[in-house]
């Protein structure tokens, strides 16, 4: 469970806009519970009401009621303006940060399984399955030391 108070505006803001950023609502319902999704409408009406009147957050609102799509740019845009907005009113920001976390909640583990066959001595692979975070790419190598002989 992560801790509410460790939620950033850019992670409050992309679970807002979930439902906007997925391909279709089936890929959003793989991802999340019915509850989940429901408290996302929440969320995103108090943001949408907190941030009311604002030039720019008025242009974005625009734009999704047009496109039912929002960039990673518009994301990062609204959530500069989430994170004055919750600076200014720490009661506002606890309530947000409780329904991000109630949505963290809801959020369905992946269960499927990866498998990975290496043929031969010298083959080299990498599978990553990340769900939030960074996946390292890269080559690892692993180092044996060999015991020291007995004189």
């Amino acid at each position: 469970m992560v801790d509410p108070a460790t939620l950033t505006a850019g992670a409050i803001a992309t679970l807002a806009f979930q439902k906007f950023m997925e391909t279709s609502a089936g890929k959003l319902a793989e991802k999340f519970s019915e509850m989940a999704i429901a408290r996302m409408d929440d969320l995103l009406k108090r943001i949408w009401t907190k941030l009311r009147g604002r030039p720019r957050v008025e242009e974005v609102k625009a734009s999704i009621e047009k496109t039912h799509k929002i960039t990673a740019e518009q994301v990062n845009q609204i959530a500069a303006y989430l994170q004055v907005a919750m600076d200014e009113d720490p009661q506002f920001a606890n309530e947000i940060r409780l329904l991000a976390e109630e949505i963290n909640a809801g959020k369905l583990i992946d269960q499927s399984h990866m498998t990975q066959n290496i043929i031969g001595d010298h083959a080299k692979g990498w599978q990553t399955k990340v769900e939030g975070g960074m996946a390292y790419i890269g080559d690892i190598t692993i180092h044996q030391t060999q015991p020291p002989a007995n004189s």
